[in-house]
């Protein structure tokens, strides 16, 4: 028979690896995506990777030849930055899935007792003190006398 304090663990790392499967998916799916978007005159298209690198312009028409330098750049600058939002977009909207994770972490490691169960809860102290005692210098933190490096270190 296990105790509650295990199971709650046990819940805790399930948790964790189907959140870490779930990332590795995501990582995946992120390494292989992209954004691209064209002028609103159809002229340029820009590509860009995961992180905003720029994969490929592509210029549609030769009309970008007779433009101004600052023109053009502004019409490159543009577009890019257009095509890295929505780049960015993606990985946000990705990343949304693990919204809560931490919270559902808390809640399977509750101390008190899960929903219907009795009014006992864990003792969660008297369940970390034998991994307390094996902290160096346990003894001398129970009468409040550490030593000059300890003190200096935490000063």
């Amino acid at each position: 028979m296990t105790s509650p304090f295990a199971d709650r663990i046990e819940q805790a790392m399930d948790i964790l690896r189907e959140q870490q499967s779930k990332m590795t998916e995501v990582r995946k799916e992120l390494s292989e995506s992209s954004a691209s978007v064209t002028s609103k005159d159809r002229m340029i298209t820009a590509k860009v990777g995961p992180q905003g690198q720029v994969i490929s312009l592509t210029f549609h028409t030769t009309g970008y030849r007779s433009m101004a330098p600052a023109e053009l750049s502004k019409a490159l600058v543009d577009v890019l930055n257009e095509a890295r939002a929505d780049m960015g977009t993606k990985v946000i909207e990705s990343m949304r899935s693990f919204d809560g994770m931490g919270e559902m972490l808390r809640q399977s490691l509750h101390v008190g007792p899960p929903p219907g169960e009795g009014a006992e809860g864990l003792d969660l102290d008297e369940l970390l003190a034998p991994l307390r005692a094996m902290r160096p210098n346990y003894e001398a933190e129970l009468t409040g006398r550490t030593s000059a490096k300890q003190e200096e270190f935490n000063g």
